[in-house]
């Protein structure tokens, strides 16, 4: 089924819920306006629909095909990708003084989730570079800026992310690749990496690695820890890239989904060694690669909220064309199944949950661009607080409901969901990972109330819980029933998450109690702030009608009333209802012994 890009959805989002234009007042993106926007996100729509879309169901069944150390990637793919170079697309948002287009990085989120949307599997080599440069940006030298940022910036080089070994997998300090230091100031690698997206294909000349490794005589776990940029292709004399590096593709998982996309066993120094390149400081591996992963995570969520809106799509067309049953309204023949409640309701649930995913995605991007041009210190301090609070909710709720819409989606198509040919399970299938990958969803959960609760007195919490009290009470100063309803839900669940938050942060609080409940805790955190964004858009809406301006489009206007209408209803109304699972303790769940759980 043909991807179309929800252009309405995504500019409604970027400007009325998480106020993009506010940007253009920090000075820091001269070109930005509401029309070169609008047109931007009509390009990439139509790049992802015409030249990535058709490719998806391709990816699944070709896969990438590894011999003699070199992977082929599925058919199209290498064409696709000199398309995406050509527009200038991995780009977006990185500096035009190094290749790119200079834009905000909430445009490039945007455009990630298009891009997700239509292929994700293709998708993921972009992501992965987008981290990498950030990475470069923020700590590579002058040599090593000159000799990669650009060519990564443009697309004509692509990044890989080497964290994880067969003994060391979320637990990173595991870590046993070796990185030796050389007279010329390089490093030599010997190690293996398992599960490296993108690490070797055919569609860029150099592949640049980034690569966590302990130097010699360095201390264990996370502590000793560095990062080295890696490349495929080393410079000779005249600073061409040309001479093979020791960093080799030697196998290629097998994997549930996202087939199209080569995820490597890479070795390192397999015969002479890898010569690699120390970014930042020694033994400051673990906050190098943090910048790489909070960009992989922020991306992750949007990934999710991508392949469910592809998901969505597609339920949505196959229930208005299937015809079975007989609804009550309907006199003649068999009706659509989209008549049918349950059916209407399975749509109606995912549609807004993709779109309170993609609202707090938008809203961390747009944070992250404030903490870094914002016009005072103020509000960049502000604006890093909210992306800090916003990154494991972006990862984590949009991964979840990635999940839960790819799996309704499935649901929606019946038997026929159950069958690869109508491309339902491929989607159910490819997202089976986001939860997994860039830190697991529990990880984030952990971080969430292990880090974030208590940072600077608990106030990235406060000031939460206080925009969104204040979103509750205009919603219920408006005369709109709906945005009544809207602000009662909202403020009892904002009302449970500031009671579980202090029981959280309580000072006796068993660190074994906490972790029991903390991912229902991320849950009921996401939802609320899902449910705020949705009532601000909302607010935006009814606004917007009362303006009776003859050219809007009231019919989507009234629309995401009705949306965040449904989410109050059926989603924040049940967020109170979480304090118990939250505060089940560790006793509870540790009562089921292992002998207990044995079959």
């Amino acid at each position: 089924m043909p991807y179309q890009a929800p252009i309405r959805d995504i500019s409604f989002t970027l400007e009325y819920i998480c106020g993009l234009s506010a940007l253009e007042k920090t000075g820091a993106y001269p070109d930005l306006s509401a029309d070169l926007v609008q047109a931007i996100l009509e390009e990439g729509g139509k790049f992802t629909a015409q030249e990535l879309a058709p490719l998806n169901r391709i990816g699944d069944e070709h896969g990438s095909i590894l011999k003699d150390g070199m992977v082929t990637t599925a058919p199209g793919f290498k064409e696709a990708y000199a398309k995406l170079v050509e527009g200038g697309w991995q780009g977006l948002s990185f500096p035009a003084s190094a290749g790119g287009m200079g834009l905000p990085g909430a445009l490039g989120v945007a455009f990630m989730e298009m891009l997700q949307s239509a292929n994700m599997a293709f998708g993921l080599g972009p992501m992965l570079t987008m981290g990498a440069i950030e990475v470069l940006i923020r700590v590579g030298t002058d040599q090593q800026k000159e000799d990669y940022l650009s060519r990564l910036i443009t697309g004509e080089w692509s990044a890989s992310m080497n964290l994880t070994e067969p003994s060391a997998g979320s637990d990173v300090g595991a870590i046993r690749t070796s990185a030796s230091p050389q007279a010329d100031g390089s490093y030599l690698l010997k190690g293996q990496k398992i599960f490296i997206t993108w690490g070797e294909h055919d569609c860029t000349d150099n592949i640049v690695h980034l690569v966590l490794a302990r130097t010699d005589e360095a201390p264990g776990g996370t502590r000793g820890l560095s990062l080295f940029l890696v490349p495929k292709f080393l410079p000779d004399e005249a600073g061409e890239f040309t001479i093979r590096n020791d960093a080799w593709a030697i196998g290629l998982e097998h994997k549930l989904g996202i087939h199209g996309s080569p995820t490597c066993v890479m070795e390192y120094g397999g015969n002479t060694g890898a010569v690699g390149y120390l970014l930042g400081e020694e033994m400051r591996g673990m906050a190098m690669m943090f910048i790489m992963m909070n960009s992989a995570r922020m991306n992750v969520g949007t990934q999710g909220v991508g392949v469910a809106e592809r998901a969505w799509q597609q339920a949505f067309a196959y229930a208005q064309d299937r015809k079975q049953g007989r609804v009550a309204d309907q006199n003649q023949g068999p009706a659509s199944i989209i008549h049918h409640p349950d059916v209407r309701r399975m749509l109606v649930d995912g549609k807004a949950k993709i779109a309170a995913a993609r609202a707090i995605t938008y809203s961390c991007a747009i944070a992250a661009d404030l903490a870094a041009h914002g016009d005072s210190e103020a509000v960049r301090e502000r604006a890093k607080r909210r992306e800090d609070f916003l990154t494991p909710l972006a990862k984590s709720y949009g991964s979840d409901i990635a999940l839960e819409v790819t799996s309704m989606g499935v649901q929606v198509h019946g038997g026929m969901g159950f069958i690869e040919e109508t491309g339902a399970a491929q989607h159910f299938r490819d997202a089976r990972i986001t939860p997994i990958y860039e830190g697991t969803n529990a990880i984030q959960a952990m971080d969430l109330i292990g880090r974030k609760l208590s940072m600077q007195g608990g106030l990235l919490f406060s000031e939460m819980l206080k925009e969104i009290n204040v979103c509750a009470s205009d919603c219920a100063a408006r005369s709109d029933e709906r945005l009544q309803g809207i602000a009662k839900h909202l403020a009892e669940a904002a009302s449970a998450l500031q009671r579980m938050t202090a029981w959280m942060a309580g000072p006796a609080r068993d660190p074994a109690d906490a972790l029991s409940g903390a991912t229902v805790f991320q849950t009921m955190c996401a939802e609320t702030v899902g449910g705020h964004y949705l009532a601000v858009g909302a607010l935006a809406a009814d606004q917007q009608l009362q303006a009776k301006d003859p050219d809007q489009d009231a019919e989507f206007l009234q629309g995401r009333i009705d949306l965040a209408h449904y989410f109050a209803g059926a989603v924040l109304a049940a967020v109170p209802g979480m304090d118990v699972s939250i505060s089940i303790g560790a006793d509870t769940i540790f009562a089921l012994s292992e002998r207990k759980l044995a079959p």
